[in-house]
């Protein structure tokens, strides 16, 4: 057994060890040799405990039980890691275990996890510095291109690039960089990139973007990352182009202010970023202080329902145009209006923008009502300016008029056969037509109920 195994000890019927054989020269210095004479519970940890007792249990007479793992105490300071079987000798009781030294064991274990921990705290190192890489090239305003030098493919863009060039970062992606520009601007652009892959450098150049964008400023230098070579493109807009820009820019705002038809500017979360004073009429309030960073839903829609109904056809289409609905004052008034909506999400600001002309109140003082639609192609027309609450609505007003039409004129204006063919009571066939307009209601009941 000595032979056999790392160290191997003779336990009797009261728990205390009467021999020990110690084959490992690893343990010399763990205090094995203090054990004779002493209860085997005493020498290990704490948590070793229940597994002592578990394994002189379940040792029986010609049967070795299922290996544990206890845990010794050492005078070194760390716990001396053994792997015990048990197995009853026969005569007096005797149970004789045989360990094995998980000492080199633990020690590769306790190196792996101390690897592995170096090792995530070299990736968070290097995720923060990509999140912070990345954060200051998406946030920088600066246009950027990153583009590979064997191919001239752009492998990344940020978003001030993707504005001055007019076109989503998902399409810049995977081009030529020289495509990107004018045509005019093709060759200066392929000897730039023919002098970075000879002497590593290349001179500033003035080049022009494609689609008409205008000229720019084009600076360019090589690095190396991931083992492959990549060229960074800074852009520039040209300085007269920025200042001819603003005058216009400029003048366009004043023009929106001057607009008779109310106009809000809000965020993608419809909390309003300005107003001109024709919204500000509409909703009976004095300052634009007043508005800014409000909901739009404040105002706009009768119910919930139909600010929800404009928001998801404007994002699904992109632009509204003629949805009727209502806007709220301040002092409790409501004005029918026609919303026209845009979404602007391409820009450094998403934002969506809204214009709301009053419908005029000489057509509804008129007619008191609006006018149904006449067919189910007007009522097909109708998807995507009304709600569609509204349009079930209408669509019942119409069948309910047909009806009635086509009744009166089977039974030719008999209004009380008219009455009985639909299973209303003449009187709801009265209320009915007068809320259509069908027919002569002042007629005497005589005439128009005579066969």
């Amino acid at each position: 057994m000595a032979a056999a195994t790392d160290l191997s000890l003779v336990i009797d019927g009261e728990g205390v060890i009467r021999d020990a054989s110690f084959a490992s020269a690893d343990l010399k210095g763990e205090g094995c040799e203090t054990w004779l004479g002493r209860p085997w519970i005493d020498t290990v940890t704490v948590e070793s405990r229940p597994k002592i007792d578990a394994l002189l249990k379940d040792a029986a007479p010609g049967a070795v039980t299922r290996w544990r793992q206890v845990n010794h105490l050492s005078p070194t300071g760390i716990d001396l890691p053994v792997r015990y079987a048990a197995m009853r000798l026969p005569g007096d009781g005797q149970v004789l275990l045989l360990g094995r030294n998980l000492r080199a064991m633990a020690s590769l274990q306790r190196t792996l996890v101390e690897t592995q921990q170096a090792l995530e705290r070299d990736y968070l190192r290097m995720r923060d510095a990509e999140t912070r890489y990345r954060l200051l090239f998406q946030l920088g305003s600066e246009p950027v291109l990153v583009v590979d030098a064997g191919t001239r493919r752009v492998t990344d863009v940020n978003p001030a690039a993707a504005r001055l060039i007019g076109r989503p970062e998902k399409r810049i992606v995977g081009q030529d960089a020289v495509d990107l520009f004018d045509a005019s601007s093709l060759r200066d652009l392929e000897i730039l990139f023919a002098g970075l892959r000879v002497t590593g450098q290349a001179a500033d150049l003035d080049a022009r973007l494609g689609a008409r964008r205008g000229p720019v400023r084009v600076a360019a230098s090589l690095f190396r990352q991931d083992n492959a070579t990549s060229v960074l493109l800074r852009l520039a807009a040209a300085e007269a182009d920025t200042a001819q820009a603003e005058p216009a820019r400029a003048g366009a705002l004043d023009v929106v202010r001057s607009l008779p038809e109310g106009f809000v500017v809000t965020d993608p979360e419809r909390r309003i970023l300005t107003a001109n004073p024709a919204f500000l009429d509409l909703v009976q309030l004095a300052t634009e202080e007043q508005v800014r960073g409000q909901p739009l839903d404040r105002w706009l829609g009768r119910e919930q329902s139909e600010v929800a109904t404009l928001l998801a056809m404007l994002a699904q289409h992109g632009s509204v145009r003629y949805f009727p609905t209502h806007v709220r004052g301040a002092y409790g008034t409501m004005e029918e209006v026609e919303v026209a909506a845009v979404s602007a999400t391409d820009g450094s600001r998403p934002c969506l923008g809204f214009t709301l002309r009053a419908m005029p109140r000489r057509a509804v003082a008129a007619s008191g009502r609006r006018e149904l639609p006449r067919s189910v192609e007007q009522m097909t027309e109708l998807v995507g300016r009304v709600p569609m609450r509204n349009l079930v609505r209408e669509s019942t007003d119409l069948i309910e008029r047909l009806c009635i039409e086509a009744a009166l004129r089977i039974t030719q204006d008999n209004r009380a056969s008219a009455a009985e063919m639909l299973g209303l009571s003449r009187q709801g066939l009265y209320a009915k037509m007068r809320r259509y307009g069908i027919g002569d209601l002042d007629a005497p009941d005589g005439v128009a109920d005579s066969v």
